[in-house]
């Protein structure tokens, strides 16, 4: 959505959190929020970063706005202070039953995919350096085993019912096993850092110092591989190396166990393949595909750790 196709009232709460009026907006493209996301040039010369979503169109959406926004707030004083890679939130407008965030804007772009060499060992630099400043979690976040308890039992809910004809026949084969396997996820997964858990392309800006990590409602406490793990399967997906060579370049990943790697692999490839089965959620008619994609690579992953 256009920063014009936002309702007047929405548009004039927003140039108040933004403490100037938006003399010209260019909308980014990408990502599965059904709202506005947009790069504005204020009066006073500021550059800020607009999202912007509602209820009425998306209430998922909505909620993960405030999420994130509460988790920028929370984390604004560590910000500075350790110089974490993560813009920072200006203000909120909320206007009836929409929701925006002003974030700061950065001067960057999103790595390249196919992925190359030279964005993937920034990344990975960076997640290393996030590791450190971030454990422990100092921000209240919800635990990774509560946030995604709902989420991570795709692999029981297909072994509970006639599987989709769909399925392949790998899945098919194996899925009594993969749903046994997949209850083990909690056990693994459990730790002190604070994580992002939604690590792609489009949530990562390379500036010409610094890789900066933005969207944030997803953020819980657990242990430092899995947000590897779950970058690595996203790389696969979008044609980049082997999710175990991705894995090795990260020093949380190399230091993680062959069966807590596995176990969690398990409950993401399960997540990824059951919710692409799913219809469409409310204005976000591309995410099945992009979560069959995921779902793919990840399954593929899996058979190898199995194998």
């Amino acid at each position: 959505m256009s920063w014009a196709a936002l309702p007047g009232p929405v548009r004039a709460g927003i140039e108040r959190a933004c403490g100037s009026p938006v003399v010209s907006a260019r909308t980014q493209k990408g990502g599965f929020s059904p709202g506005a996301a947009v790069r504005a040039l204020c009066a006073d010369g500021t550059r800020v970063f607009i999202k912007a979503v509602s209820a009425e169109v998306n209430a998922d959406s909505h909620r993960y706005h405030q999420r994130e926004a509460r988790v920028l707030m929370a984390l604004d004083p560590l910000i500075t202070a350790r110089q974490l890679p993560i813009p920072r939130l200006r203000d909120t407008a909320v206007r009836g039953s929409w929701f925006a965030l002003v974030i700061d804007d950065v001067d960057g772009c999103q790595p390249a995919t196919p992925w190359q060499p030279a964005d993937l060992d920034r990344v990975l630099t960076t997640l290393d350096h996030l590791a450190d400043a971030l454990t422990p979690a100092l921000v209240p976040v919800p635990a990774i085993t509560d946030l995604y308890a709902g989420a991570f039992t795709g692999w029981r809910t297909l072994a509970s019912r006639p599987a989709p004809s769909n399925l392949d026949s790998w899945t098919r084969e194996h899925l009594g096993q993969l749903a046994r396997l997949e209850r083990a996820w909690s056990t693994y997964a459990a730790g002190h850092m604070l994580l992002h858990t939604d690590l792609r392309a489009d949530n990562l800006l390379l500036t010409h110092d610094r890789v900066m990590v933005v969207d944030w409602p997803h953020a819980c406490r657990g242990a430092a591989f899995v947000d590897p793990i779950l970058l690595a399967g996203s790389i696969a997906t979008d044609g980049g190396p082997p999710p175990d060579q991705v894995l090795a370049g990260s020093r949380a990943g190399r230091a993680a166990d062959r069966d807590a790697i596995t176990a969690i692999v398990c409950a993401v490839a399960g997540y990824f393949t059951e919710r692409s089965l799913r219809p469409p959620p409310p204005g976000v008619p591309a995410a099945r595909a992009r979560q069959a994609a995921q779902g793919q690579a990840t399954r593929q992953w899996l058979a190898q750790l199995l194998d």
